[in-house]
Order: C-alpha cells, then sequence, then structure tokens
C-alpha cells in the first residue's frame, strides 16, 4: 500500500471513541514492517517500538478516535436517540447520514428532520439539540429496530469520505486526528527509508479515547514511561469565517504551517528545540499560547510517571467535528518534515531540565 492509498483507507476508516479497532488495523498493516516490535494494550492503543532496549525512550505520537454517537432510546415506532460520544456536534446532524456499528455488520441511517414548512415562525422554529436529533433506519418499529442488531449502546458514525479541494486541501471526517496519524506514520516510514539507526528507542504510538478525555495516551504513559514526548493534534483555523475572535483564539491559519504551542504541559526546552529545528531547516511555523492545558494527548504525556518532557505540534484545521474538515496538504508535509527532523537530531539521553543542583 502506497502513502495516498494509505491516506485514504485510514481517513475513511471508521473508528469512533472506545471502537477504533478497524483504524487502528489499517494503520499498523501499514507499518508493520517498520517496527522491530508492537504493543497493543487492553483498550486498543498502539505503540510500534523502534530500536527496542535502551535505557532512553522517546514517544511520537497521535491519536485514532473519531467523534460519534451512542444509541440511547428507541422509540415504539422505530426512531433512535443519541447521546454524545466525544465532542460531536447536534447542530449539524439534520439531513447528515449515518453508519450505525452492530455485530451483525454495518448499518445506514439518516438523521432526519422536519421539514422547513413546518417549523417556521417564533412558536415552531426549531433548534437541533441532544434531545430532539434521531436516526432514522427505515423500520417501523422498535422490535424491528432491535431484530436489526441495534440497541442501547450501538455507535453511530457520520458519513464523509475523504476527498481534495482545489488540488490544495484535503477534506473530509476525522481529520481530527487521524491525519495526525498519517504524519506519525509517514514519519516513521522515512526513518526506515532513509536508514536513520536511533540513539534511542522510538515508540510510535496511536492512542484511543482521546475525545472523551485523553485516556488512552494516559494508559501508554503509564505503560512506556517515556522520557520526551512529541504529540500530534489539530487546532482551529482561526481566520475561517464564523466564530473566531483573535483577539481570543490568537491567530492561526491553514496553509502557514505548523502550530507550535506555549502552555504549562509544553517543556520549554523540548518546544524550543523544535523552533531551532524549524528554523534550521527552513520549515515554516506559527505559534499559538493555550491557559492552562492544551486539550491534547500532550497533556497526559506530561503529567505522567514524575513529568515527561513534552511538546505539541498542531495541523491547522478548518472545521473542527464536522464532516468536511478542511486541512492544507503543505501543512500536512511541514508536519512530517518537522517530526522528522526532530527525531533526527534528537541525542540520546539529552536532558531538558531547566536547571541542575
Amino acid at each position: 500500500m502506497n502513502p495516498q492509498e494509505f491516506l485514504y483507507a485510514y481517513l475513511n476508516a471508521n473508528s469512533p471513541t472506545c471502537f477504533e479497532t478497524e483504524g487502528q488495523k489499517i494503520w499498523l498493516d501499514y507499518l508493520k514492517t517498520s517496527f522491530d516490535d508492537c504493543i497493543i494494550d487492553n483498550y486498543g492503543s498502539v505503540a510500534g517500538i523502534i530500536n527496542p532496549n535502551t535505557d532512553y525512550k522517546v514517544v511520537i505520537e497521535a491519536h485514532a478516535d473519531e467523534i460519534s454517537w451512542f444509541v440511547n432510546y428507541i422509540n415504539d415506532d422505530g426512531y433512535i436517540y443519541v447521546i454524545r460520544n466525544g465532542g460531536s456536534d447536534a447542530m449539524i446532524a439534520p439531513s447528515m447520514r449515518a453508519v450505525l456499528h452492530t455485530k451483525k455488520g454495518k448499518l445506514r441511517g439518516i438523521f432526519g428532520w422536519p421539514a422547513i414548512h413546518v417549523r417556521m415562525g417564533e412558536k415552531n422554529d426549531l433548534k437541533p439539540e441532544l434531545d430532539n436529533i434521531f436516526i432514522d433506519v427505515g423500520a417501523k418499529s422498535k422490535a424491528e429496530v432491535l431484530e436489526m442488531g441495534i440497541h442501547v449502546g450501538t455507535v453511530a458514525t457520520f458519513e464523509g469520505d475523504l476527498f481534495e479541494l482545489n488540488d490544495r486541501y484535503y477534506v473530509g471526517r476525522a481529520l481530527d486526528n487521524r491525519m495526525g496519524g498519517y504524519v506519525i506514520a509517514q514519519v516513521t516510514k522515512r526513518l526506515r527509508e532513509n536508514k536513520i539507526e536511533l540513539p534511542y528507542t522510538l515508540y510510535v504510538v496511536n492512542s484511543v479515547q482521546e475525545e472523551v478525555g485523553l485516556y488512552g495516551a494516559q494508559m501508554m504513559a503509564q505503560s512506556i514511561k517515556p522520557d520526551v514526548a512529541l504529540c500530534i493534534d489539530v487546532c482551529h483555523d482561526t481566520f475561517s469565517p464564523l466564530g473566531y475572535n483573535k483577539i481570543k483564539e490568537g491567530e492561526s491559519k491553514a496553509g502557514e504551517g505548523p502550530v507550535v504551542s506555549y502552555a504549562p504541559s509544553m517543556q520549554n526546552n523540548v518546544r524550543d528545540m523544535l523552533i531551532e529545528v524549524a528554523e534550521k531547516h527552513k520549515i515554516p511555523f506559527q505559534r499559538d499560547a493555550r491557559s492552562r492545558a492544551s486539550g491534547t494527548d500532550t497533556d497526559a504525556f506530561a503529567y505522567s510517571n514524575g513529568g515527561v518532557a513534552s511538546a505539541l505540534v498542531s495541523l491547522p484545521l478548518k472545521y473542527m467535528h464536522t464532516t468536511v474538515e478542511t486541512a492544507h496538504k503543505q501543512d500536512v508535509e511541514h508536519c512530517i518534515n518537522l517530526m522528522y527532523e526532530f527525531l533526527v537530531q534528537l541525542p540520546k539521553n539529552h536532558d531538558f531540565r531547566y536547571f541542575k543542583f
């Protein structure tokens, strides 16, 4: 499978939070010959290992899960009501196509919505909310829904396959953060193709359950006990129309390069090394600042095992948590280049502490 085939297969896979297996199998199958060893934990996070058995451990990490829905109630007429599994947005659900994942296989459904004719006016102008959005699977009764294999707890995802916009952008669902999984996969491939002999042990980690609390990364951090962690996730393109206040959100723009973050969980010396690498190799980058926490798996690694020296690379993304998440192709390549060059120049046993006694 070449990189383009992998990109489309992986991004089009269904990997809802807590049910990431389909995407994880594709990711691991693409990379298994690049790893010397591999860890798969009880909840589905994967860590491929290069150059095992050294005493200095470095992690590069992305998360594999996508936002989704849990079936929460089925009424007597066979209409299905849902709750969030991650940061799913009720506002965009009406008229979306859905996939329900059952033990009998995948079933298609739709998020139905009444016509504009019957909801116009001050009293009848409905707005999509968690208590009124529903999935229609074409069933005539609750019993028929249950016979299909759908039950409370069944997970549902939106449809929205990957495509390219104006030969400049990738567009689809779950670029947050399977595009990050693609990036660390290409970093791994490049290390192997260029026959780079790392002086440390590298763990290439694809974590589960980020969207509900960074849980997969927490488990991996505790298992691996790394010395350094470099994570990749997405951030907002704040130049997109509507909803962004640059005074509060800062300036990040798709096409202008990866975003390097300043936040309490970002270890200053790791971040500064990352910036030095970008400047040396003329890789464009942007900066952002985050109060208290980054909201990414970086926080999970940073605050584990007595403190892991950690930093974050972010891919600017338009329309996050929709089925048309949009990332610039050049930004994806620059993220690959930045993480690769960081790993190549990192010496074994590098001490990132601020000062010594």
